[in-house]
């Protein structure tokens, strides 16, 4: 039996995949992935040398089993997958709103996992929300929370704070790009070569979260220490509170929580 099956293997699926085998969690011949087109499986047995299979149940057959597909894909896939769920399986969901409930009920399976990661995951920096069933002992949980950081950082919490983990942690890589961007654009503006202003304005990014993470200051702390009294910074950061920034930014995530409650 293969240690991790992956049932779909798109962007996710691949970070996901690449770090496993990058922290050494099992072999390329422990692993097997299933996806849509025969491409896909050319491309991924290329790539990573894991098996291959073009039936899901066939990479249902495995000790965990990640469904790598997209929300609307769950119902299908699991009718597929369920009757081919070994009984002491780890079925591990990457789906938002879909609940350890709902999986228990469709899937019948024992010892369920959701993870909401985001795409960093995909260059071993991902941050990845975990909510445990009943069903899991404490080795399962270690092995679960093994998988989670070959890939990035995990986070366990309960199941009702997900949809806000999926704001927060999950889509927010989109909104901190067009942040990126815009910093970049206005450099341009300002004739500074556009190769450059992403690199600034990416490394800017980089260096304040790692800020934040290393140093435990409160992000307003660090905030605070850029600002010179009469200085550019606060000049900036004027115009940014007089033009919304935060109240945009809090007003974007809680609608995404919004859209997950309803998926």
């Amino acid at each position: 039996m293969h240690k991790i099956g992956f049932v779909g293997c798109g962007n996710m699926g691949r970070a996901m995949l690449s770090g496993s085998l990058r922290a050494k969690l099992c072999q390329p011949g422990d692993v097997v992935v299933s996806a849509r087109t025969q491409a896909t499986l050319d491309a991924v047995h290329a790539e990573f040398g894991v098996d291959v299979a073009q039936r899901n149940a066939d990479a249902a057959k495995a000790e965990m089993v990640v469904l790598a597909v997209k929300p609307q894909m769950y119902e299908a896939v699991i009718a597929e997958v369920a009757p081919a769920l070994p009984d002491d399986a780890i079925l591990v969901s990457i789906a938002p709103g879909k609940s350890l409930a709902w999986l228990a009920e469709k899937t019948g399976a024992k010892k369920i996992v959701r993870l909401m990661p985001n795409t960093p995951a995909a260059i071993g920096c991902g941050m990845t929300s975990v909510a445990y069933g009943d069903g899991l002992d404490e080795a399962d949980k270690a092995r679960v929370m093994a998988f989670v950081e070959s890939f990035g950082q995990g986070e366990v919490l309960p199941e009702h704070l997900f949809d806000a983990a999926t704001a927060i942690a999950g889509c927010s890589p989109a909104y901190i790009y067009m942040f990126i961007e815009a910093m970049a654009d206005a450099g341009v503006a300002e004739g500074l070569p556009r190769a450059s202003a992403y690199r600034m304005a990416a490394a800017a990014v980089e260096g304040s979260a790692r800020m934040v993470l290393e140093t435990g200051q409160h992000p307003a702390q660090l905030k605070d220490a850029v600002c010179s009294p009469a200085g550019t910074t606060i000049e900036g950061l004027r115009v940014l509170e007089q033009r919304g920034m935060r109240s945009a930014i809090i007003e974007g995530l809680l609608a995404t929580v919004e859209k997950a409650r309803r998926l």
